[in-house]
């Protein structure tokens, strides 16, 4: 039995490989480039955790893993510590004190696996650290946030070319659950790998213990009937774990009120609460102490959960890639699991307000560029609120400028993405540089993100649910 096989069966206990993962790993140890899509749950981390524990070059490995959330990190972490593997992260959440503490560990020589988020590049202390070390694999967790067409884009995930570039252009393996031919061809462009360098392995979509239901529904009354329904299943008995996800949080804590009254007991979790308190409600989730959390999609990215039961869907989400995410926290450990999406019209007009939002036109950019370039004064002393308040009178929920920020940024207009930096200009705004002044290129993501809306709408009027998800992750239906 060859090395692989026995760290395997020793450190992670496991007695054979799953699926793809042997030929995954001896890519990666031979210095070929990898692109996994795997369902959740299917083994995707060990991927990247096994390749740290061997020799990669004429040193130990050190595999560097960019993880779009600190609040997965530490459970990450330490599940490899309780294996004996030398692993850490480094983010906001340590005090100054450990952060450089860690960082002199790094230089030294510390550390098989290290997690952090792009936005750590951004922290010259770090990059002087990581300088002292040789990154043999890279590792791009969610690497649908790489894409500008996936469902979670990070501005910062958009710099990966110029980070692998900083490490020496190491192996690199990228890993997601959900990726259209256009996410992936997105992904590696992102990346700065062409596609004859890149193998990708694709392990399909479908998950045959998954129960995929759609129910159309009217009214509010209604979606309570079936959430009451689904807790009655036979397949979710009494304790059983499950997730109710909704878009808005007003529409969550409606229907906290009436479960409440029904006498079931429940956790809400949603991006009002603060860190602390969403991380105890994750806590007891995961420990079993409230089987049931509702929540908006803030919850879910990475949860480890196996037995989960049912994950329903309040509200319509906004996408294909999104709702795959979320059903795929259900059903882990391969026993049944039921997913109902409660459908209702009257969802896809908030979906469609926030793909506004996420999309802002050029008159928005050309205010903006106004305000930034001929009232710098009043921006930096009133803040973000009493700008935002001049761009835009609909709603204190209206996104666009923490969205025009971001991209901004990306594009190194601004100095930050967040405020103050992101009131900083880096170049001239007069005339807007390209593409900000041009309706049709800004509207090219709009017309992506309406169609994702769209297949989510052609999803719940199939009649093979399953298929149509293998269809549409091979070729994303067109919109009509």
């Amino acid at each position: 039995m060859d090395s692989l096989h026995t760290i395997l069966r020793e450190v992670f206990g496991h007695a054979q490989f799953r699926g793809s993962q042997e030929p995954i790993i001896r890519r990666l140890l031979a210095g070929q480039h990898a692109l996994v899509l795997m369902p959740t749950g299917g083994g995707k981390s060990l991927c990247y955790q096994l390749p740290a524990l061997l020799p990669m070059g004429d040193s130990p490995a050190l595999v560097l893993v960019l993880s779009p959330l600190i609040a997965l990190m530490k459970d990450q972490v330490d599940s490899l510590r309780r294996k004996g593997i030398d692993a850490t992260f480094i983010n906001s959440s340590l005090s100054a004190n450990e952060r450089k503490e860690r960082y002199a560990n790094l230089a030294a020589g510390k550390y098989r696996l290290l997690y952090v988020t792009p936005e750590r590049f951004r922290k010259p202390d770090f990059c002087d650290a990581l300088s002292q070390r040789t990154v043999h694999l890279l590792a791009v967790d969610e690497a649908h946030c790489v894409s500008e067409w996936g469902h979670d884009f990070r501005p910062d995930y958009t710099r990966l070319e110029s980070i692998r570039q900083s490490l020496g252009n190491p192996v690199t393996i990228a890993l997601t659950a959900t990726a259209t031919a256009a996410c992936q061809q997105d992904i590696l462009r992102q990346l700065g790998l062409s596609p004859a360098e890149v193998q990708i392995f694709n392990s399909g979509i479908e998950r045959e213990n998954l129960d995929l239901q759609v129910a159309e529904i009217w009214d509010e009354e209604e979606k309570v009937t079936h959430i009451q329904e689904i807790l009655a299943d036979p397949r979710c008995p009494t304790g059983s774990s499950g997730i109710t996800y909704f878009t808005l949080i007003k529409t969550l804590e409606r229907f906290s009120d009436y479960l409440r009254k029904a006498g079931i007991d429940h956790l809400c979790y949603h991006g009002d609460l603060d860190r602390k308190q969403r991380r105890r409600i994750q806590e007891r989730f995961m420990n079993g102490d409230c089987p049931l959390v509702l929540a908006t999609n803030a919850f879910g990215m990475g949860i480890d959960k196996e037995d989960i039961r049912f994950v329903i869907h309040a509200e319509a989400p906004g996408s294909i890639e999104s709702y795959y995410q979320e059903i795929g926290r259900a059903g882990r450990d391969n026993l049944p699991a039921v997913c109902r999406l409660l459908y209702a019209q009257g969802d896809l007009m908030t979906q469609m307000q926030f793909i506004e939002w996420r999309n802002p036109d050029a008159d928005f950019y050309g205010r903006l560029f106004h305000y930034l370039g001929k009232h710098q004064e009043e921006v930096r002393a009133f803040g973000f609120d009493w700008l935002n308040e001049k761009l835009q009178s609909v709603s204190r929920h209206d996104h666009r400028l923490s969205t025009a920020l971001a991209i901004l940024d990306r594009h190194e207009i601004v100095a930050g993405p967040h405020p103050p930096q992101a009131f900083e200009l880096r170049c001239p705004v007069d005339p807007p540089p390209a593409p900000f002044a041009d309706n049709t290129a800004l509207s090219a993501k709009r017309t992506a993100d309406q169609q994702r809306l769209y297949a989510l709408v052609q999803y719940t009027q199939s009649e093979d649910r399953k298929a149509f998800l293998e269809d549409y992750f091979k070729s994303p239906p067109a919109a009509s």
